[in-house]
């Protein structure tokens, strides 16, 4: 079929973030008249603006692994470990835990992290593709990204390295030297390392998304601030509707992250969604102390040298999206930026954000099991920024009618059916 024969759709997302954004920039260049919802401006403090800027195309080993059962207990008792509870979202988080738990098997690891790599393994192509419409001088820098750790952690390290070999992912074993020589002025505290050629990071994630949606606005796009309450349906086209308005579309996806439960919820869909938490310091003027991503993975946490100065993210709190930021998580960031770097000042822009998370730790991209003019693009865990752009583009051949040459089944809701 001649691309001018094709049928132009009006198509509405809910979620502004990199994953709407992305999805918006990819459906238009299909020719289709999109309209993004949602409740805050794209630039705000979400998850795509606070996020540790990595684009990660190695990072295919989930955190369903079979060693991880017996290290949750030290974790959770550690002051410095990367894991917390808000214990008023225990009981709620119950069946979640018991869906992660059934997938920390060897299997169930590899499926994932084969799934994992076969969208990692063209998220930086598919970024490239948005990147060459706009103007990114200084935001992205291509110099690889660094893992460290010391002997406590050396068993988990070589499970992860072993199934990183086996997906095909590019990776280099470091010494003791070779991380000193790449990170000079990182405390001489690591046993060895594994460094990520291929990966890049942003120098300030909030400002490309920013130029994302520009340029989508710039091309025709429309964006509403409303915060979409309900859904519905006419004669099988998806109604969208807020406090005050309802607006009626060919085709709908639903890209909110943390948020899209509320949502799939009222279409009947069972996913179990939940949210990792996750947390941000800055160093102001502290940027110059590494030149790339480094992450201690002993404690679960990175630093990335970004315009705002070291940005120094993570941990994995659960805590549902209702609970407030959690003083001892940052005093944790703070502890553990100082364990690896010498002469940090006072830190400044406490920040959490929420990271919306699947027990088997695959995203849902796809249509939904009961409506099929809805697709859904969310549940991207710690890659979300990794993979707005291939996820956007996956959607937008789905809903073009056109074949992507993936195995785009693991990838679907019906696996929760």
């Amino acid at each position: 079929m001649r691309l001018d024969k094709k049928k132009k759709l009006k198509i509405g997302i809910v979620g502004a973030g990199i994953q709407g954004v992305c999805n918006a920039l990819f459906l238009q260049k299909k020719g289709h008249e999109v309209t993004l919802f949602d409740k805050e401006t794209p630039g705000s403090a979400a998850a795509s603006y606070g996020n540790a800027g990595h684009f990660s195309p190695y990072a295919s080993i989930p955190l369903n692994r079979p060693d991880i059962l017996t290290d949750v207990p030290a974790m959770l008792l550690s002051s410095t470990g990367p894991l917390a509870l808000k214990w008023n979202y225990v009981p709620k988080m119950i069946p979640w835990f018991l869906k992660f738990i059934n997938n920390c098997t060897k299997k169930k690891m590899m499926h994932t992290a084969k799934y994992m790599h076969q969208i990692l393994d063209l998220a930086i192509p598919a970024y490239d593709e948005l990147f060459e419409e706009i103007d990114l001088s200084g935001l992205v820098e291509n110099k690889g990204i660094m893992y460290i750790w010391n002997d406590q952690n050396l068993k988990s390290r070589e499970l992860e390295i072993k199934a990183r070999e086996e997906v095909g992912a590019e990776q280099q074993l470091l010494n003791k030297k070779e991380i000193h020589d790449l990170e000079p002025n990182i405390k001489n505290i690591y046993h060895a390392g594994v460094f990520y050629k291929k990966a890049r990071h942003a120098r300030n994630p909030g400002k490309i998304w920013l130029k994302l949606f520009e340029n989508f606005i710039k091309k025709g796009g429309k964006f509403l601030k409303l915060n979409i309450k309900d859904l519905n349906f006419d004669n099988d086209k998806p109604v969208v509707i807020s406090e005050a308005q309802r607006f009626i579309f060919d085709k709908l996806v639903i890209a909110c992250g943390a948020f899209s439960k509320k949502l799939t919820d009222k279409l009947d869909e069972k996913i179990p969604l939940d949210t990792e938490r996750g947390y941000h310091i800055h160093f102001k003027g502290c940027d110059n102390l590494i030149s790339r991503p480094v992450v201690f993975q002993n404690r679960g946490f990175g630093m990335t040298p970004m315009e705002q100065g070291l940005r120094v993210v993570g941990t994995v709190e659960f805590g549902g999206l209702e609970n407030p930021l959690s003083k001892g998580r940052v005093k944790n960031l703070v502890n553990n930026a100082k364990y690896l770097l010498d002469g940090l000042p006072e830190h400044e822009d406490e920040w959490l954000g929420f990271r919306p998370t699947l027990p088997d730790y695959l995203p849902v991209i796809g249509p939904s099991k009961n409506y099929k003019n809805v697709f859904y693009s969310f549940g991207h865990h710690h890659l979300g920024w990794t993979l707005g752009a291939i996820s956007g583009k996956i959607v937008a051949k789905m809903i073009s009618g056109e074949n992507t040459n993936l195995e785009l089944e693991p990838y679907s809701s019906l696996r929760f059916a």
